[in-house]
């Protein structure tokens, strides 16, 4: 077996999903336990008093406090790393703030030594607050993916990211075309896909910011690649619910969009 590490205090975990099999039956509290790993998995675990002698010996076990509880990492289901510079930017409407302060800082991005700094804090404060994996928008520029996963890497989470796609309706700095989008991603997802814990997602940032061009070619890029994710976003106010009826006026509401061409 390889070299183990095991850590022992308080630790709380899931035996199945609380919200179709409920809390009670899927909630275990074990007080005082152990949990060893080795090759990134957990080999044991248990009350200490059970584990403790199956450990080889020598193996150095980590005490935690009771005042301390040990859970698997936390996972962030939609965040936007290059936002991180404008976190507490006033909250006017969604169409407002894009261009007032969101489509400001990504322009920043086309940096690479600034994008990898905020990467950086990013990713920082994610194991700060225990969280492991997240789903990211990064930005247009490819370097801010590129640069992203690399400092991932480095720290050992498991990041679901993706170039944003945009080819209206955006700053000229930050749009691209259906075609460049597609080539771009398709570089990307052959390079970081699976490359360690780094997954790809394909990331049209919404309908109002790409043409159904590109929106097609996106959905032909994701069932080209097996595996790999999309995000995006959908009715995030009444005003935008609006203006994507005026955009895609023979459809008969947002969801009816041939989102990513995933029909």
């Amino acid at each position: 077996m390889s070299h183990l590490t095991a850590i022992r205090g308080p630790v709380l975990t899931y035996t199945g999903d609380a919200f179709l099999e409920g809390l009670g039956s899927t909630m275990r509290y074990e007080p005082d336990a152990i949990v060893a790993m080795a090759s990134g998995k957990i080999t044991h675990f248990g009350p200490a008093s059970q584990v403790r002698p199956q450990l080889p010996d020598g193996t150095v076990v980590k005490e935690y406090g009771a005042d301390t509880v040990i859970m698997a990492g936390f996972i962030d289901c939609h965040v936007h790393y290059p936002q991180t510079q404008i976190i507490g930017a006033f909250g006017e409407q969604l169409i407002d703030w894009l261009d007032k302060y969101t489509f400001l800082a990504e322009q920043q991005f086309a940096d690479q030594d600034h994008a990898r700094e905020v990467a950086q804090v990013f990713l920082r404060e994610c194991l700060r607050a225990g969280t492991t994996t997240a789903a990211v928008y990064c930005t247009v520029y490819p370097q801010s993916v590129e640069v992203f996963f690399e400092e991932s890497q480095k720290l050992g989470t498991r990041m679901i990211a993706g170039k944003v796609l945009m080819d209206r309706n955006a700053p000229e700095a930050l749009t691209d075309s259906a075609q460049k989008g597609y080539d771009e991603s398709k570089a990307l997802i052959g390079k970081w896909h699976g490359n360690g814990r780094q997954l790809y997602a394909v990331t049209p940032r919404f309908a109002a910011s790409s043409t159904p061009e590109q929106m097609e070619m996106a959905g032909a890029l994701w069932h080209e690649h097996p595996g790999t994710y999309l995000q995006s976003h959908v009715s995030e106010n009444r005003t935008e619910v609006s203006w994507v009826k005026e955009l895609y006026p023979e459809r008969s509401g947002y969801l009816d969009i041939p989102y990513l061409g995933c029909r």
